[in-house]
């Protein structure tokens, strides 16, 4: 049987058609797309987005990160839900309550299988005078999941009184990390606070999002007069010390405003610096791109400027600003605790991480009560999930990452 040869094949000599042929077959296979496995060939078709995913995954930290925003985000959501009693409401009886323990034996060694914690009884203390709390053995109070407890509204729309975890019965008490010099249980308003705190993060970086992209967009599209005007301008705001600037902003807000015009004040004053990092970094990335290919083909096509910056320009390092962004989410927590904190941003009846920090301003309540200082852990907590979850989507998103 003639052999159909190829055009730049070499004659085949007789007798071993056979092995050329199969020389062939065996090259043939191996440019095949079948022979690329199943996960090259899904690497090779997947998106920018997918590929960061999949190297986001590898940072173990950032992963576990993810996962605790992911939780606290859960918690501010469902805050009513989650705290066992109102965030306002007060006993006297129990101030400065320390955490109750959660006891499976009781004092008699017995072994039971619903959790439980003692009652509270307030004795005197010798030695310095004070009234202290101990655990009353002879009263237990069985701890339930789902229980009923004081009536609110979730997200101000829907009334219930179901609560994630409590005792049913009226007259005990459950502080779980203590109680404040009101007798306030401390883990409820932490819950509370985890709302404001979390959501003034996002909308502080919401508003220097778009500051940071529109001046810093024009400054490194147009160049020139205007590039330099926008950076001095940069460098001026920069160049002021951020925590006086604030304290003299915040001072400036009235004191008479409602809580939620207070909270929205503190976080466009928070938004008028932030804006100034996001915007050199997009800056440095138009003054790459605004001379590449795609930028020149769409103005050519007739796009306005406008539809350059937003629709071509803007996307294409739209990985990076979300990097830059997750990174300086910490800095607006901080700042609004820090001015919480001093009495200069957020007041009472507002709950946020710094307003329950101002509990701890009092070296004396500090040394007796130690557990008013639990706020604190969570902004700790808060800012390292961020800067790991920024350090993974930064790895991420850089094109040259292994």
């Amino acid at each position: 049987m003639a052999v159909e040869k190829n055009r730049l094949s070499p004659e085949p000599i007789q007798g071993q058609e056979t092995t050329w042929l199969a020389n062939e077959d065996e090259l043939e296979e191996l440019e095949a797309p079948e022979a690329i496995g199943a996960e090259e060939s899904t690497v090779y078709t997947a998106s920018q987005w997918q590929l960061m995913w999949w190297r986001f995954r590898r940072h173990k930290m950032a992963m576990v990160s993810l996962g605790l925003l992911i939780f606290l985000y859960l918690v501010a959501l469902f805050a009513e839900v989650i705290a066992p009693y109102d965030p306002n409401r007060y006993d006297a009886n129990y101030a400065y309550a320390a955490p109750q323990r959660i006891h499976f034996f009781d004092a008699e060694g017995n072994f039971h299988l619903r959790p439980f914690v003692y009652g509270l009884k307030s004795v005197r203390d010798m030695e310095t005078m004070r009234l202290v709390f101990e655990p009353d053995t002879s009263v237990r109070y069985p701890l339930y999941f789902f229980v009923e407890g004081e009536p609110y509204k979730l997200w101000g729309l829907f009334e219930a009184n179901i609560h994630l975890f409590g005792v049913k019965d009226p007259e005990g008490v459950f502080f779980l990390l203590g109680a404040d010099r009101l007798g306030r249980d401390v883990f409820s308003r932490i819950v509370y606070g985890t709302r404001i705190s979390m959501s003034v993060g996002l909308v502080g970086i919401l508003i220097s999002l778009i500051l940071g992209i529109f001046f810093g967009g024009i400054s490194g599209y147009y160049g020139g007069f205007v590039d330099s005007l926008i950076q001095r301008i940069i460098e001026f705001l920069r160049s002021i010390p951020t925590i006086p600037l604030w304290m003299g902003l915040s001072a400036a807000v009235p004191k008479e405003w409602s809580p939620l015009k207070m909270y929205f004040a503190i976080t466009v004053l928070l938004s008028l610096i932030g804006w100034t990092g996001l915007a050199r970094v997009v800056r440095g990335r138009f003054l790459s791109l605004r001379e590449e290919d795609f930028v020149l083909a769409a103005t050519l096509a007739g796009a306005s400027e406008l539809r350059v910056i937003f629709r071509h320009m803007v996307p294409s390092f739209l990985s990076h600003i979300i990097a830059s962004l997750t990174l300086s989410i910490p800095s607006v927590i901080l700042a609004e605790t820090a001015l919480s904190f001093l009495g200069l941003g957020l007041r009472p009846p507002v709950i946020s991480w710094g307003v329950l920090l101002q509990e701890s301003q009092n070296l004396r309540a500090v040394a007796t009560a130690p557990w008013l200082l639990t706020p604190g852990l969570a902004v700790v907590l808060a800012v390292l999930a961020f800067n790991f979850v920024g350090d993974g989507l930064r790895d991420a998103a850089d094109p040259y990452a292994v």
